[in-house]
């Protein structure tokens, strides 16, 4: 059935983008104190922008075709410290916490998301 494959549309690929991001936070928070360790971050408009732009598809045979599967860039970039440290670690500890914390909200908001079109789906089954 097509109504449950496309069920939580873009929704899916958000949630593993998200879960990706607080991964590699939490890697920066780990290596805090590792000497050249750069910190890394997910360009998550970037990353979402490519799903919709390879989301297109034709609808008549008379349109222009737009491929799909082309390469997608890596949208895992380094980031650039406020202040530089000596030992050439770019982690700085209190705007990593800040964008996890963030990055937990806006996960728990898309889990949400999926949540409720799950429990809609549910009740369209059961004819409530």
């Amino acid at each position: 059935m097509k109504i449950l494959s496309d069920a939580f549309g873009v929704h899916e690929t958000a949630l593993r983008a998200r879960s990706q991001r607080m991964e590699l936070l939490s890697m920066n928070i780990a290596n805090a104190d590792t000497p050249k360790f750069k910190a890394k971050d997910i360009n998550f408009k970037e990353a979402m922008g490519l799903v919709e732009k390879n989301s297109l598809k034709a609808t008549h045979g008379g349109h222009f075709n737009i491929q799909q599967g082309e390469s997608r860039p890596d949208s895992v970039k380094y980031r650039i410290p406020f202040n530089a440290s000596a030992d050439g670690n770019t982690v700085e500890l209190s705007v990593e916490q800040a964008q996890f914390g963030k990055a937990a909200a806006d996960y728990k908001a898309t889990l949400m998301f999926i949540e409720n079109r799950a429990s809609t789906i549910k009740r369209a089954l059961r004819g409530e």
